[in-house]
């Protein structure tokens, strides 16, 4: 049974910032708790049902993380799902290393994606495609939001991210480029609405796809260093695509170019 003290405190992780004065965050539901304990992420503390523990202890008891046996009550009122018959975790947060895109391999950067729903989908597209970098500006939401983790289906898990100015990172890019021979030089791909068709640019295998803000696009102090505006063509009356939905297009015709297959 969790206690008033335990209890206010997993509350406080529902805010930014309590998350980073604590270093940890929530991760809520049964398939998130079970692929953060399969994950290198330290987790701190397992609440859950009589249910839940049992099918899942050797899985907990391998992380010898302390365990709270809880009602779905209990759960409901600690975390911030509508609905949780299962679990939920309080997980350390990771440090804030920096990343960079290595030859052959595609990274994201996202410019203010300020929808923690978003952000939370574009985790779970990276993820399905292969794609394990995500370089974050950053004005763009905290990815250990609750609604972020929910969102991603565990995989967070999977991704590594890094929040900072992405505009220094696309100077180096651009200034390590002058230097490199073309067969090693990065691509910086932008999503735009005056590009290339994704369905005819020849994409190659090294790169950064950079996406931008759901309402203003990318900034322009980081569209200065885009090499390459790509465009997904408008065939009906739509006004718009929603930012998740942009990044799984691009990132599909990126494969589909790019794949050894």
């Amino acid at each position: 049974m969790l206690s008033k003290n335990q209890l206010k405190y997993i509350q406080s992780l529902h805010q930014k910032k309590y998350r980073q004065q604590h270093g940890a965050f929530l991760v809520e539901g049964a398939k998130s708790v079970q692929e953060v304990l399969q994950s290198d992420f330290q987790t701190e503390l397992v609440v859950a049902t009589e249910a839940f523990y049992k099918e899942n202890a050797p899985l907990i008891d391998r992380q010898r993380t302390p365990v709270e046996i809880a009602s779905v009550a209990d759960l409901e009122r600690a975390g911030t799902l509508e609905s949780n018959n299962a679990a939920l975790a309080v997980v350390r947060t990771k440090e804030n290393r920096p990343l960079l895109a290595e030859l052959a391999e595609i990274a994201l950067i996202l410019d203010e994606i300020r929808d923690p729903g978003n952000l939370g989908t574009i985790l779970r597209i990276a993820d399905w495609y292969g794609v394990p970098k995500i370089l974050c500006s950053e004005t763009t939401a905290d990815i250990y939001n609750p609604k972020v983790i929910s969102a991603s289906k565990g995989s967070f898990t999977r991704v590594s991210w890094w929040y900072g100015d992405v505009v220094e990172v696309l100077k180096q890019v651009q200034s390590d480029n002058v230097a490199a021979p073309p067969e090693n030089q990065i691509a910086v791909y932008g999503a735009f609405l005056n590009g290339g068709d994704v369905h005819t640019l020849p994409f190659r295998k090294s790169g950064y796809l950079v996406m931008g803000n759901e309402s203003n696009g990318i900034r322009a102090e980081v569209a200065k260093y885009v090499t390459q505006r790509v465009t997904i063509p408008r065939y009906g009356g739509a006004e718009s695509l929603n930012v998740g939905i942009a990044t799984a297009v691009l990132l599909d015709n990126i494969r589909r170019v790019t794949s050894p297959n």
